[in-house]
């Protein structure tokens, strides 16, 4: 199938998402729409999670680079595609090569965890380590198309990008006709571009909200602005929407067609993805959580319903799984640190823990300070590292170390 050559000067518009819908066939998957009780109750509202998650690659950047690379003349494919990623860009741009018959090269970061440098290479790209941050990644990706020619796949920046992703929306309004909101991670907004304009085409009425991370949020004062621009050193958990300033392609399409862009902060994302853990049984990367971080930031600001909340990725690096699943529980009060003063004695340490047994607070670790000035000479201070059963359980436990006598410090 031909697909129209890029023009800086062309618009997007609908029949590029249907033609890339057709080009994607047998390609990428028809990904799940499940629906979320918890999520439900919780809005007031039917809550559904399309799961890109589950796509080939563990996300959805499959899309959009299969559809870029599908694109290029024969002169280009000879050439090879080269890319900059840390992550699920690089295994989309080495699959879609690798069945497009097409070389491609990656350039990731020094530091980019392991299981996604090994999934990139199994994908079959040949995969140069460079940089250590993902900037010095980019230059050296882009200097090496010039020096070799090869095709360089932006993540975001390109309109055969964007239409690949859009497919998600037309897949949306197919698995939930009646939609009335849609929620979208963003970071350069390729993704969330692309579902507004395919699903604003057909349903004007359908609210599309991007959502970014606080420490890397771009787009509301480039909206505000009326031209992207950058945000300094953009900091958060959410590394698959840690950008520091829109496309330029993407961002007039999100002019047109995207409703709102919220903002969710760190607390939020660790959250979001441990009820997705814990609730509905999928795991999902800090950035493709953020649509469910933004239901739980404001949970009735999203009218009737339903509301379609799109999980962008899985693939996360299983060492900040288990920072960022730590971190949820603190935020959820699932964890209780606090410092209890008791007598300097044998057996007092026995007596603390049998009243945190009473209330069934499961402890994980213990400390003793005893060299704190402000100590009377037979005080002990005991740090405590509580496993709780939520904000209310943690009031019940220090409520019961008061009562108990003990001088709880917090």
């Amino acid at each position: 199938m031909s697909f129209r050559t890029p023009d800086p000067f062309q618009r997007l518009i609908l029949d590029d998402v249907r033609g890339a819908q057709k080009m994607l066939a047998g390609v990428a998957r028809m990904t799940a729409l499940e629906g979320s009780r918890h999520l439900s109750a919780l809005v007031g509202a039917p809550v559904h999670l399309k799961c890109e998650n589950l796509q080939r690659t563990g996300s959805f950047k499959l899309r959009g680079a299969y559809v870029r690379i599908a694109g290029l003349r024969p002169e280009q494919r000879a050439a090879g595609v080269v890319a900059a990623s840390a992550g699920n860009h690089a295994q989309g741009v080495a699959l879609a090569s690798s069945l497009l018959g097409v070389h491609a090269t990656v350039f990731m970061p020094v530091g980019a965890p392991l299981p996604k440098v090994a999934a990139t290479r199994e994908y079959g790209a040949d995969v140069r380590l460079h940089g250590h941050v993902v900037d010095e990644t980019l230059a050296a990706a882009e200097e090496y198309a010039r020096k070799t020619g090869a095709v360089f796949i932006h993540p975001f920046d390109h309109l055969d990008v964007i239409a690949g992703q859009g497919t998600v929306g037309l897949e949306i309004l197919e698995q939930c006709p009646e939609v009335r909101t849609i929620l979208v991670g963003v970071g350069g907004g390729g993704l969330v571009a692309g579902i507004g304009l395919a699903v604003k085409s057909l349903r004007p009425d359908v609210r599309v909200i991007g959502v970014q991370a606080e420490g890397a949020a771009a787009y509301p004062p480039s909206l505000a602005a009326g031209h992207p621009v950058a945000v300094e050193s953009p900091v958060t958990i959410a590394d698959g929407i840690r950008v520091g300033r829109p496309g330029d392609v993407p961002f007039e399409i999100v002019r047109e067609y995207v409703d709102e862009v919220r903002t969710v902060s760190e607390d939020e994302l660790a959250s979001a993805l441990l009820l997705c853990l814990e609730r509905a049984k999928l795991v999902v990367e800090p950035a493709g959580a953020s649509p469910v971080a933004a239901l739980l930031s404001d949970p009735r600001a999203f009218g009737r319903g339903p509301v379609v909340a799109v999980l962008s990725g899985g693939n996360v690096d299983p060492l900040l799984m288990q920072r960022v699943l730590r971190h949820g529980m603190v935020a959820g009060g699932r964890y209780l640190s606090l410092r209890v003063r008791v007598t300097d004695r044998p057996g007092a340490l026995a007596t603390l823990l049998a009243v945190l047994t009473v209330v069934d607070a499961n402890v994980l670790d213990v400390g003793h300070v005893r060299t704190d000035p402000r100590l009377g000479l037979t005080e002990v201070e005991v740090e405590l590292h509580l496993e709780t059963k939520g904000p209310e359980h943690c009031a019940e436990v220090e409520v019961a170390l008061r009562e108990a006598g003990y001088t709880v410090l917090g």
